[in-house]
């Protein structure tokens, strides 16, 4: 188990009247546990909240009406993520669950459709199981240039393959899509994670159905994924947008950040010291 204290800070400049709907706030999942945790926005906004029964996401939606638009969010979450068994095998197809049987599909970022044969090539004879994911995570952090900058919302995992650069959520993009090539279900997780690669944001991975059971991995290397606070979980980055809108704004500010309580030792380096945090009110 290991405490964090997660914020996100985000300014808006609301030019006409707009929607917005915002997933920044820690999932509901059974890995994690909410301290504490408050959520503000800006006065005159009346906003509404929901929560996705398979997902666990949880979801703000409101109307704003121009001029500068405020949102602040910050939680206090304990996470329980458990050590990974290596000797995990992969599943028939026919054995997939139900509701684990979508994260099979070609999506609109994830084009395993048009890749197969060629990471067919590239990985179909490594033994299956967890090894063999662990080796498509080992060839991603090998082979793709983490690059921010080079990519952008509309970038697709045949494109960053083509191009072997790209950010977090490209690199979990490819993740996913590999392992669905090879008939293992995969999806995109995005959350809170301390980094050693300002600046601090969100963070993406992925997770491979395996055993019976989903699996976290980074291909990033950046963070240890058993520390990632959950906030979004989807079939990939779609699902999981930070922030929605309808209308015309820009984006004035935007702030991640992330304060570890872990005192137990890091495969990356320590943190700079972090700002002090104002006092949190229990959760409900």
């Amino acid at each position: 188990m290991h405490l964090s204290t997660v914020e996100t800070v985000l300014e808006y400049d609301v030019k006409t009247p707009s929607h917005f709907c915002f997933n920044i706030e820690a999932a509901h999942w059974p890995t994690q546990k909410i301290v504490s945790e408050r959520l503000a926005i800006s006065s005159g906004v009346a906003p509404h909240s929901y929560t996705d029964a398979r997902s666990g996401n949880r979801f703000i939606r409101f109307d704003a009406a121009p001029g500068l638009l405020m949102v602040n969010y910050k939680a206090e979450v304990e996470v329980h993520t458990p050590e990974p068994d290596l000797a995990l095998p992969e599943m028939p197809v026919g054995e997939v669950p139900d509701d684990v049987f979508p994260y099979l599909m070609a999506t609109r970022y994830c084009e395993s459709d048009v890749l197969c044969g060629e990471i067919v090539k590239m990985f179909g004879e490594v033994a299956p199981g967890y090894g063999r994911v662990k080796a498509i995570q080992d060839w991603i952090h090998q082979n793709i240039l983490y690059k921010p900058g080079s990519t952008d919302s509309n970038s697709t995992a045949g494109e960053v393959l083509e191009q072997r650069a790209g950010v977090c959520r490209d690199f979990a993009h490819l993740g996913i899509t590999f392992c669905r090539a090879l008939n293992i279900p995969a999806r995109l997780v995005v959350g809170y994670v301390w980094f050693d690669e300002p600046p601090q944001d969100f963070h993406a991975v992925f997770e491979a159905w395996l055993g019976g059971q989903w699996v976290l991995f980074d291909p990033t290397g950046m963070a240890p994924v058993d520390r990632l606070v959950r906030i979004g979980t989807g079939r990939d980055a779609k699902d999981v947008a930070f922030a929605t809108m309808f209308g015309a704004m820009e984006l004035a500010r935007k702030e991640v950040m992330v304060l570890e309580h872990d005192p137990r030792p890091r495969n990356v380096a320590a943190p700079t010291p972090a700002p002090q945090l104002a006092k949190m009110v229990e959760a409900v």
